[in-house]
């Protein structure tokens, strides 16, 4: 079955910069029965959990977070760079490569006490979902868990997620 999925990725070389193979899951999402197996694939793990919130990071773990959400009968809370949210906000910065970025969520996203689940497409070197978990950590927030459709292992993302549940459909 993973082989499957990972048929249905469509590999773009030298995106967005010469050396680079981007994983394009467009080519899933576009496919009702690719973007079933997926949300199947990265539920199955989370049924009857408790999951009171999943955290669904810009942009394109919006798009996994909020079907999640759905199937768990949970909320959904989007994780958006700086600017994007109307009410009051708590920011994170993170180290990239070469810089930093910021990642906000709304102060009251999360009640203290409610168990989440931080998705996100893709775990590369971790920065980003590392960033989330401290927000919803900041918040009150017990993380249960952090999930993707897919994993970069060369890239050891894990390492900067070590302590944390940490779930991976599809490994490259």
């Amino acid at each position: 079955m993973t082989d499957d999925l990972k048929a249905r990725i469509r590999n773009v070389p030298d995106f967005p910069k010469p050396g680079i193979l981007f994983y394009d899951i467009t080519t899933v999402l576009r496919d009702p029965a690719g973007f079933r197996e997926a949300l199947d694939r990265l539920t199955a793990p989370f049924e009857r959990q408790g999951i009171d919130i999943v955290v669904g990071i810009e942009s394109r773990g919006f798009i996994f977070g909020g079907a999640l959400a759905d199937r768990l009968g949970a909320g959904f809370v989007p994780v958006r760079k700086p600017g994007k949210l109307p009410a009051q906000t708590l920011r994170a910065t993170y180290q990239l490569e070469y810089g930093s970025d910021s990642l906000e969520i709304h102060r009251d996203a999360i009640t203290p006490g409610q168990r989440v689940l931080v998705v996100d497409d893709l775990l590369a070197t971790g920065g980003t979902a590392r960033a989330v978990v401290e927000l919803v950590r900041q918040l009150g927030g017990i993380v249960h868990a952090v999930a993707f459709l897919i994993e970069l292992a060369a890239l050891n993302g894990r390492t900067r997620l070590e302590g944390e549940r940490l779930v991976s459909i599809l490994t490259y």
